[in-house]
């Protein structure tokens, strides 16, 4: 595909068909990931990957469980509490792989920066080799717990930026109108 096809057609899918994705596949998106800009070439980034759309279900219920209790002190979550109350939502949509990205500590703020711009990599070289992603906001929390880093092997000083699960998605997402440009000043 052309860049600016892949940048106008890349939507968050949340229908995965029940085929895995090759290792030689995912890693290749995350080569593409750390050729994004970084910070002083900082390339403050650092990733996991979970294979296999039953251990991500084995993730699942607690990380929506962390975020259903969450919604009490966040009421702009609300509108969240009927979809984490259903047992059988599974917040990964049963896609085989999940990449999260971790900032290392090394340039503070800069980190989530350009931990940002390698996931927006990923996705797009993703969509490029017939793939879809999603980036899952309902697990950073969950992931950047302590215990949890620890079974994953993960340094307690980095910090989630992003979750994006990947597959090959069963059914088209809707396009979504995007607003034009709010240009604030032109000089």
């Amino acid at each position: 595909m052309e860049l600016m096809d892949v940048i106008y057609t890349r939507r968050s899918a949340r229908k995965y068909m029940d085929k895995e994705v090759d290792r030689c596949v995912v890693e290749r998106l995350l080569d593409a990931a750390v050729q994004a800009p970084s910070a002083m070439n900082s390339q403050s980034w650092a990733f996991g990957v979970i294979q296999g759309k039953d251990k991500l279900r084995e993730f699942s219920t607690p990380a929506r469980m962390m975020m259903l209790k969450k919604i009490d002190e966040s009421p702009e979550m609300e509108k969240y509490r009927e979809l984490l109350s259903d047992p059988n939502f599974n917040i990964f949509y049963d896609a085989p792989v999940l990449v999260i990205i971790y900032a290392k500590p090394t340039v503070g703020l800069l980190s989530v920066i350009n931990c940002s711009l390698a996931a927006q990599n990923l996705m797009l070289a993703a969509k490029d080799g017939g793939l879809a992603t999603c980036w899952i906001g309902f697990c950073a929390d969950y992931f950047h717990q302590d215990e949890v880093k620890r079974e994953l092997g993960v340094p307690l000083e980095f910090g989630v930026v992003a979750a994006i699960v990947v597959g090959y998605q069963s059914e088209e997402p809707p396009a979504r109108e995007k607003n034009a440009p709010e240009i604030l000043f032109w000089k």
